[in-house]
């Protein structure tokens, strides 16, 4: 799955900006990371962006004047600011600015989204009861058998069981879940 929009995050902290585009990756977007102002501009000038993820401490700069090159840049743009130094007069200054909307640190790659107003399929979950420790060693078994063509000898080499450990295993029905 691809999905059509591109995501330019403008970020100095090089882990968290990298863990969101991966995030993102995951999720079938396009995203670029820009760690400077100055980096942000040149990728907008370089390439159109539908969205933009913007700190609003970014180093020595202001994301306020990043939201302001941004949108000077590419008009259209929609830009959310996350921060972790969030105060009321930001985030109306933000807004006054052309942000959509703002959101505080930690944010995880849902929120984000939703700040956008874009519902993206959320990651795989794991399943409230997974299969058991036996049920899984009985599915590999099976797998290992096919994989030698029932031939029990060679499985349980594969295995590195002896052979009647194993007959005796194969006995037994599959354990329950």
């Amino acid at each position: 799955m691809t999905n059509t929009a591109d995501f330019l995050i403008v970020d100095d902290d090089t882990v968290f900006a990298t863990t969101l585009q991966r995030s993102l990756t995951r999720r079938g977007y396009h995203a670029d990371v820009a760690h400077t102002a100055a980096a942000a501009q040149q990728c907008a000038h370089a390439k159109r962006y539908q969205q933009a993820i913007v700190d609003l401490k970014i180093g020595a700069d202001s994301g306020l004047e990043v939201i302001a090159s941004l949108l000077q840049a590419q008009p259209a743009i929609v830009i959310v600011v996350l921060t972790g130094y969030s105060s009321i007069a930001t985030a109306v200054q933000a807004i006054k600015l052309g942000a959509k909307n703002y959101l505080c640190k930690p944010a995880d790659t849902d929120e984000l989204l939703g700040a956008f107003g874009v519902s993206a399929p959320r990651e795989p979950t794991i399943p409230e009861r997974p299969p058991s420790i036996d049920r899984l060693a009985w599915e590999h078994i099976q797998k290992v058998l096919q994989e030698n063509n029932g031939n029990i000898s060679a499985t349980a080499r594969s295995l590195g069981m002896h052979r009647r450990t194993l007959q005796r295993k194969l006995t037994k029905r599959p354990v329950k879940d």
